[in-house]
């Protein structure tokens, strides 16, 4: 496994000096990646040899682009993945739930099984799994251990929160189901009403 380090995936500094970015071309690659990732090999079938040949262009096209499969394969989830919403700051509740909602829609997603082999692929391919981390999942974390700083701050949840283990509750609660079996309706509300009732500075 090719050792994980260097600027985040996607940018320029990453990108080797060369002609011109060819949009279609990316495009082409990315599909491709998402396409061999989701199949039943996931990781495994993902090379940079599969992918050039499924989207049609030369392997030295790839690496001008990205300098292994595993910078590729985080790039091709970054490019379907959207974006959280602009939070309104209203209050802790409201940006919590507009957080829920939004990780609950992600289940929706066509490339959802892209995701979860990355997940279950973590020990086979830790290196990928820690960037994938890194440059995916810990950004989104950061949002949300915002809000909930700026709670503890003002006074609204505990001060003794402990900002990771509510994230991870957060998160673990709206994705321990099945890939594209849909959330029933207002369950994000009532997963974060919830969490609210035990970490609320009234509480205990």
């Amino acid at each position: 496994m090719t050792e994980l380090t260097g600027p985040a995936v996607g940018t320029e500094a990453e990108r080797r000096p060369g002609r011109p970015r060819s949009e279609r071309a990316e495009k082409a690659i990315v599909e491709a990646t998402l396409d061999l990732l989701a199949a039943e090999s996931g990781v495994a079938g993902v090379s940079i040899e599969a992918v050039a040949a499924r989207a049609g262009v030369g392997k030295t096209t790839i690496y001008r682009r990205w300098p292994n499969k595993e910078a590729l394969i985080v790039h091709a989830l970054a490019a379907v993945k959207a974006p959280l919403p602009e939070l309104s700051g209203a209050s802790v509740r409201e940006d919590l739930v507009e957080l829920a909602v939004a990780l609950g829609a992600e289940r929706k997603l066509k490339h959802v099984r892209c995701f979860w082999n990355v997940v279950g692929s973590a020990e086979k391919h830790p290196g990928l799994y820690a960037r994938y981390r890194q440059d995916l999942i810990e950004p989104r974390r950061a949002v949300m251990r915002a809000v909930l700083r700026r709670g503890v701050d003002d006074g609204v949840l505990r001060a003794d929160l402990d900002l990771e283990v509510v994230v991870s509750m957060l998160v673990g609660t709206l994705s321990n189901r099945p890939p594209h079996e849909p959330l029933p309706e207002g369950y994000a509300e009532t997963v974060v009403d919830t969490l609210l009732r035990g970490i609320g500075a009234s509480s205990g």
